[in-house]
């Protein structure tokens, strides 16, 4: 049992939220104590929409085990693994103390931790200068880890999920957050894997088949089928192919001096983005003609996403506020507790200093973007009329 003014967090995106969300989400209130969502808004770390709005998202979240929805911000949402930790753990510290679940194909908590002080080290700076210069970061920083802690730490670092594990647990470590992290063991599909018909099927294997328009019952939460379903009947499933030939025109209309102003930049990347956004007729065929054999898929997709929604370096190094989505009477009580400001209203935003200002502009122009990502445009402007959301309204 969690002490008091203590709390469950659970760092997620719930692009939709299925049976491993929804066993997390169990786990963690299971403590006894407020369990609180540190989601991601409508843009992911795939470097494409959310299937469902960050508002019907926080509602299946609420109806699931949630008490708090606490909005991750764009540039944190969808950057890599480690600012993407990162965010969500500060979040989670500027709660107070709690701690944090999530899930792993490696549940070995303590693992986990070791891993992620091994990766702090200048043993592993240094392991890492000697790994060979010709393979990719992600295998140098294997081959790195496996140097100080042995095959444990490779097989560990190889695995989606778990990878993620280690960078929760970097963040606390770096931050001293007042967090204590525990792995639930990851059951069923893979992170964007295919599943079995028969067992929990994965986020990317739900989206796929809402597409399709096949039966979803059975295979994720009922309340996620209902909100799918009618969002699919609707025409609100946000798809990145909506977006794609505005996509295109915005990497059209860069210079070289734009692409060399986007974050995570390395690899000469910003010559070859504007040299395959020059001969690409497709997002994937801009993808193809970017990425190397250092340099992965998904890394290419949030450069692109980042051009497109205007994202650039400098970005800052912490979220500056606390933007509440919605909440139960208990979530409510805990946002007392934030040493962050609180944003429930839009009129909040007035009184956050003008960085903190200029990170939400950032995400409502976003949201507004958003809202072409459906079959049916929505409007714009939302993150000024949608209401703060009360568990059971």
């Amino acid at each position: 049992m969690l002490h008091e003014n203590t709390f469950s967090a659970v760092v997620c995106e719930l692009d939709p939220l299925h049976h491993g969300h929804r066993l997390l989400l169990s786990r963690a209130g299971a403590c006894g104590g407020p369990v609180v969502c540190l989601m991601s808004g409508n843009f992911v770390q795939r470097g494409a929409p959310a299937m469902l709005d960050k508002w019907t998202r926080t509602r299946l979240a609420l109806s699931n085990g949630a008490d708090l929805v606490v909005e991750l911000p764009l540039s944190w949402a969808c950057s890599g693994a480690e600012r993407f930790a990162a965010g969500g753990v500060f979040l989670a510290a500027a709660l107070g103390q709690g701690e944090l679940y999530f899930g792993s194909e490696v549940p070995d908590t303590g693992l986990l931790m070791e891993t992620a002080g091994a990766l702090l080290s200048e043993e592993f700076s240094r392991a890492l200068r000697e790994s060979p210069p010709g393979l990719g970061f992600g295998a140098r920083r294997q081959l790195a880890a496996e140097k100080l802690l042995g095959p444990r730490a490779g097989e560990v670092l190889s695995r989606p999920n778990a990878n993620l594990g280690v960078e929760y647990c970097k963040a606390i470590l770096r931050l001293r957050a007042p967090l204590t992290p525990t792995a639930i063991k990851r059951e069923g599909a893979g992170h964007d894997e295919a599943g079995s018909m028969g067992g929990p099927l994965s986020a990317s294997e739900i989206r796929r088949l809402t597409l399709a328009g096949d039966p979803l019952s059975g295979f994720a939460p009922e309340s996620t089928v209902a909100a799918l379903e009618s969002a699919r009947l609707e025409g609100r499933c946000a798809q990145l192919p909506n977006l794609e030939r505005a996509i295109l025109s915005r990497l059209r209309s860069m210079s070289k001096e734009d692409f060399a102003a986007l974050p995570d930049l390395s690899e000469g990347l910003e010559n070859r983005l504007y040299r395959a956004s020059r001969q690409a007729c497709s997002l994937e065929e801009a993808y193809s003609l970017t990425k190397n054999r250092r340099v992965s898929h998904a890394r290419v997709r949030r450069l692109v996403l980042y051009a497109f929604l205007g994202l650039r370096e400098p970005l800052p190094q912490s979220p500056p506020y606390l933007r509440a989505l919605g909440a139960t009477g208990r979530g409510l009580s805990l946002l007392r507790q934030s040493s962050l400001p609180v944003v429930v209203r839009s009129s909040d935003i007035k009184r956050l200093p003008p960085k903190a200002q200029a990170v939400f502009l950032q995400e409502a122009l976003a949201d507004d973007l958003y809202g072409l990502a459906s079959p049916t445009p929505q409007p714009s402007g939302r993150d000024y009329t949608e209401g703060f959301i009360i568990a059971g309204s």
